[in-house]
């Protein structure tokens, strides 16, 4: 149990950034503006190496770093007081970062905002590729729905996102199997949608007949409460009754949901996973299909109970700790488990890991 609650806590608490590699010492001038950029904005940008440049307007300033990856890089500033600087080439995928100037800490104005690291901030795309998994391609779309739902034991309205398949609001008699999918530490509802493209990955996946249409729902998983580090000090009874007992009726009411056990799934990356290994093992009658992305593992003995049991799917990043989840995931076949493990090859605890993952995971869900 030791061993598994400590590798839970080394990949639920990592933080979501991307490893900086070492600095050579030739840089490949092809940078391009990024695809997250603010509308009409040239930086931030990226070139072939995967190196992130930045630029800002700060006349002032004594000096101004790009924080990126847990390491900063030092701006240089022109005779018009623009800053310039770039990165090491980063890991692809998505990256949380932000600019320091004269020690505080802000958003580049040039990117989007995203919701990670207990803040809006910016984000860069690092071209992969893979990246058609979740590109906006010309294929009928679902719709990602904002709701609020009543929440009696938290005393608020709480804010989820639905998102439906395509063709849901067209067919009026289908139901459909529901996943309930969590974001990490540091981050909330909107991250799944917005850093995980957890739609255009359906969309994709579904127009090309290769994933089962369903229903999935993202919620705040009230773990930013607690500080870093304390993962021992969280209780997921609040959050555990929000789910099943507010959440999950909810949605079986307001939509076509085929409302039972085995319609139903449970995942979650990093943090959100460590939720929903302690959430469907506390109620093996909910949920029939589990998934840990970068958050733990199950033991054979926690799942003798778990009867209707369809999947467990099991995977990290193969810069993570890539041997725990092969490891586990053979001692559950071994115990007659319907198990799957996906490893993301080149990458570490980051979205494009996850991304992955839910491409991977989509495929045999429900099926």
């Amino acid at each position: 149990m030791k061993q598994i609650f400590n590798l839970t806590i080394a990949l639920a608490f990592s933080i979501h950034f991307g490893i900086a590699q070492t600095n050579s010492t030739t840089i490949v001038e092809d940078f391009k503006p990024s695809p997250v950029n603010q509308p009409g904005k040239e930086f931030p940008q990226v070139n072939s190496e995967g190196r992130v440049r930045t630029q800002i307007s700060a006349p002032n300033a004594k000096y101004v770093q790009l924080d990126i990856g847990g390491v900063k890089y030092d701006l240089v500033k022109d005779e018009n007081g623009v800053w310039t600087g770039e990165s090491a080439p980063q890991d692809v995928g998505f990256h949380y970062y932000q600019l320091n100037i004269d020690g505080a800490s802000v958003p580049d104005p040039g990117s989007l905002f995203f919701f990670g690291a207990n803040r809006y901030g910016s984000g860069i795309e690092v071209p992969s590729n893979d990246q058609d998994i979740f590109a906006l391609k010309d294929v009928p779309h679902g719709h990602v729905h904002e709701i609020l739902f009543p929440s009696k034991s938290t005393n608020t309205a709480r804010r989820a996102y639905v998102y439906t398949p395509p063709g849901y609001d067209k067919e009026s008699s289908k139901r459909y199997p529901v996943l309930y999918l969590q974001h990490g530490y540091g981050e909330n509802e909107t991250s799944w949608p917005n850093q995980g493209r957890a739609n255009l990955i359906m969309d994709n996946l579904i127009a090309e007949g290769k994933a089962k249409p369903f229903i999935i729902v993202m919620t705040y998983g009230m773990t930013n409460e607690i500080k870093f580090g304390g993962l021992r000090d969280f209780d997921i009874k609040p959050f555990q009754t929000v789910l099943i007992d507010e959440l999950i009726p909810y949605i079986d009411a307001n939509y076509r949901t085929l409302a039972n056990q085995e319609n139903r799934a449970m995942a979650g990356l990093s943090m959100g996973a460590f939720e929903t290994r302690l959430i469907t093992l506390n109620n093996p009658n909910v949920f029939s299909h589990y998934a840990l992305f970068s958050g733990g593992i199950y033991r054979p003995d926690e799942l003798k109970e778990h009867k209707n049991l369809k999947l467990v799917f099991l995977t990290c990043g193969s810069k993570e700790r890539p041997d725990g989840i092969k490891n586990a995931a053979a001692e559950l076949q071994k115990a007659g488990v319907n198990v799957a493990s996906y490893i993301s090859e080149g990458t570490a605890h980051e979205f494009h890991t996850w991304r992955r993952s839910l491409h991977q995971l989509a495929q045999i869900l429900f099926k």
